[in-house]
């Protein structure tokens, strides 16, 4: 079995390979079983949770190995690494042969999973963001942050991009790094007014309080919900979701895992059957994604092993 690092995967593959592999692997028959998550109770601090991601697939249309592939991603969030200066994610990915279940990768979980979060965030805004989208907000300043704004640039001509976050200091450290990439990047503390010049708002957070508002978001703009991914977890509010074509990576996973969706068809401002499309459907060319320039459009992901599986395969294929 080979170990595949982190430093081999980013010598290797960009953002575009990552968005394409998805784009790919959502076209691709995969089984994803939910996704099990356990809470680990901490007395000392705010509990971890333990998820375990399994998925298996032949990949018939890519020409990998004839056996196909199983793989399950074993990945922790723990909130309190942030004060140790630790990524709140932590994971491991093990690759098999589909058919003798024998090892073929251990991969560096949290190097595949930013990659693949980010990478589904960019492949549902290639679909649904508009081709012009230039201004960019980020909120949320973790390890995932500067992912999905490299993400988002590979698919379109991302070129300004403004930094929120609750600890201000962190957000001027993104935004300096951002600047050291290339990008014409600023830190803000006025989250509504920069969500209100954006043709992008990205967040990646693990706030339960709605930090997005409805009454914010100019006509056009794309919505790009990352971090919530519990029932009692939340990053925009009813308003947003009710002003917006709302789209998802998976129906399953969204409609049983996502807050931004479940609170808001409990509190009846929408129902289950005003989600438009998930990925499925915009990569089968089922829905056509965005169908005007001034369409306020939402997309709200979970998380799929389908993603972690595809990842993986590209990864142990290339590197």
């Amino acid at each position: 079995m080979r170990v595949i690092t982190a430093e081999q995967i980013a010598q290797t593959l960009d953002h575009r390979d990552f968005v394409e592999a998805l784009r790919e692997g959502f076209r691709s028959h995969v089984t994803t079983p939910l996704r099990h998550q356990h809470v680990i109770e901490r007395p000392d601090g705010a509990d971890n949770i333990l998820l375990l991601m399994p998925a298996w697939s032949d990949f018939p249309s890519q020409g990998h190995s004839r056996d196909g592939y199983c793989g399950i991603k074993l990945a922790t969030v723990a909130p309190d690494n942030e004060a140790q200066g630790k990524a709140n994610i932590q994971a491991a990915y093990i690759l098999m042969n589909g058919v003798t279940g024998e090892p073929i990768a251990l991969i560096d979980g949290e190097s595949l999973t930013f990659r693949r979060t980010s990478a589904a965030s960019a492949l549902a805004a290639d679909y649904l963001a508009r081709k012009d989208a230039r201004r960019m907000v980020m909120v949320g300043a973790g390890g995932l942050a500067p992912w999905l704004v490299g993400a988002h640039a590979a698919v379109r001509p991302i070129e300004q991009v403004t930094v929120w976050n609750r600890t201000p200091a962190k957000a001027r450290d993104l935004a300096a790094l951002l600047g050291e990439q290339g990008f014409a990047a600023a830190a803000t503390e006025d989250l509504a007014s920069a969500a209100g010049e954006a043709d992008i708002i990205c967040a990646a957070t693990l706030t339960y309080e709605p930090l997005i508002k409805g009454e914010w978001l100019q006509p056009g703009v794309h919505v790009d919900l990352v971090g919530g991914f519990r029932p009692d977890m939340r990053e925009a509010d009813d308003e947003a979701v009710a002003r917006a074509s709302v789209f998802v990576d998976t129906r399953t996973g969204a409609l049983a895992e996502s807050g931004d969706l479940i609170q808001p068809i409990e509190a009846g401002v929408m129902s289950a059957d005003d989600v438009r499309a998930d990925l499925f459907d915009l990569v089968g060319c089922d829905h056509p994604g965005r169908t005007s320039h001034d369409e306020i459009t939402l997309f709200k992901s979970v998380g799929t092993a389908l993603e972690d599986l595809a990842g993986a395969v590209l990864i142990a294929d290339r590197c």
